[in-house]
């Protein structure tokens, strides 16, 4: 098993930037790929970005290509989400989620592991 732990939200203003952090513990990091997933009140949880083992490859939401970056640190256990030119419409609880499966890689029902979730507010 692996544990997942994000920490890095907060509140921004419209166009600006926040970095989120995943940390795992557990077996080999290396082993999972890796991803993003968020939602919205009232919304269903919705794939955002995510990595596979190497770092290789690299996948994104259309609504967030070209702002989000994903990037994973297998020395350190740890994926990263840099989202910059931030809108309103991105608030949202972001989740990090891991799966040594091999996934349909934007649906949420095929990660295994998923951490608590962090707030993401965008203000206009």
């Amino acid at each position: 098993q692996v544990q997942l732990v994000e920490s890095g939200g907060g509140l921004v203003q419209a166009g600006g930037s926040l970095g989120l952090s995943c940390a795992a513990s557990g077996r080999t990091f290396s082993s999972y790929i890796m991803g993003w997933f968020r939602q919205a009140p009232g919304k269903e949880r919705e794939f955002v970005a995510a990595i596979t083992w190497s770092g290789a490859n690299t996948y994104y939401a259309d609504s967030v290509e070209g702002r989000f970056t994903i990037s994973r640190d297998n020395a350190k256990n740890a994926v990263d989400l840099q989202m910059n030119s931030l809108r309103p419409e991105d608030t949202a609880v972001y989740y990090c989620a891991a799966t040594e499966r091999v996934p349909r890689i934007r649906i949420s029902v095929d990660y295994d592991y998923w951490g608590q979730g962090t707030q993401v507010t965008v203000s206009s």
